[in-house]
């Protein structure tokens, strides 16, 4: 399944790499992809959002479902 959160924040391509692996990290994700221009994420795996939302919060970014 994929879902794709809003990002408040991520400004460059290190900031996308920055919430990609911070996503990766979380139980259940099998893969994400940032895209500051847009500012939004789409994370592939089974995690539930709230534990997505929390993952890049803790990386530094604001982040909605």
């Amino acid at each position: 399944m994929s879902r794709t959160l809003t990002v408040d924040g991520m400004s460059c391509s290190h900031c996308e790499q920055t919430v990609e692996e911070a996503l990766e990290d979380v139980a259940g994700v099998t893969g994400a992809t940032a895209d500051h221009e847009s500012g939004s994420v789409t994370v592939d795996g089974e995690a539930d959002v709230d534990s997505l939302v929390a993952a890049v919060e803790d990386a530094g970014y604001e982040a909605s479902a």
